[in-house]
């Protein structure tokens, strides 16, 4: 593929896959609103996002989730109650899920060589670390800006490391799970690219 071609297509999938993912965090935010009052739903939006990490690398993943956070941020959907919180729980918070990138030479050489159980390791292992990633930014803006919802007597970390992992835990699970099936039914070939 020429260069020109592949850039194309590389900012084609970051346009179409923000918008996959913006779409379905919409979708959990108006299912779960009701269960986390200061923010936060159990969602797959990082799926988009682990899969541009997984095919394009971290830049893919970067890119895509950063201009994720930037649409929450712009069209008014996202809780946000200062800038500087909305820039942690929306900007670096999805813009860090990204870094699963860093296995996408493991996880590209694995599925060339046809190891299954390979690729689906470095697959989870990379879900964990942006969704972990993801979750301390969460977890710093909790502490930082809603302290005053922690229950009387409770640390606010210890408050902020709860409340946040009640959606971030199974985000991570059901997220892991898509993915793995979703890259095992991709046709190899068309999701390889050259690293």
């Amino acid at each position: 593929m020429n260069k020109k071609r592949s850039n194309t297509l590389f900012l084609t999938e970051i346009a179409v896959f923000t918008a996959l993912a913006y779409l379905l965090d919409l979708l959990s935010g108006f299912l779960m609103a009701r269960f986390w009052p200061q923010g936060g739903s159990i969602s797959i939006a990082m799926v988009p996002i682990f899969l541009m990490a997984y095919r394009w690398g971290i830049k893919g993943g970067l890119l895509t989730g950063f201009l994720l956070g930037l649409l929450q941020f712009i069209l008014g959907f996202a809780q946000i109650y200062t800038i500087v919180q909305g820039i942690i729980d929306y900007f670096i918070a999805f813009t860090v899920v990204g870094f699963a990138g860093i296995f996408v030479g493991q996880i590209q050489k694995s599925l060339a060589e046809g190891k299954k159980g390979k690729w689906m390791i470095y697959t989870v292992v990379g879900a964990f670390l942006g969704s972990f990633l993801r979750y301390l930014c969460h977890v710093v803006s909790g502490i930082v800006f809603f302290g005053e919802y922690a229950p009387k007597g409770q640390p606010v970390t210890i408050y902020s490391l709860i409340y946040n992992g009640t959606y971030m835990l199974p985000s991570f699970i059901i997220s892991a799970i898509i993915i793995i099936l979703v890259i095992g039914a991709m046709p190899k070939k068309s999701f390889l690219q050259e690293y």
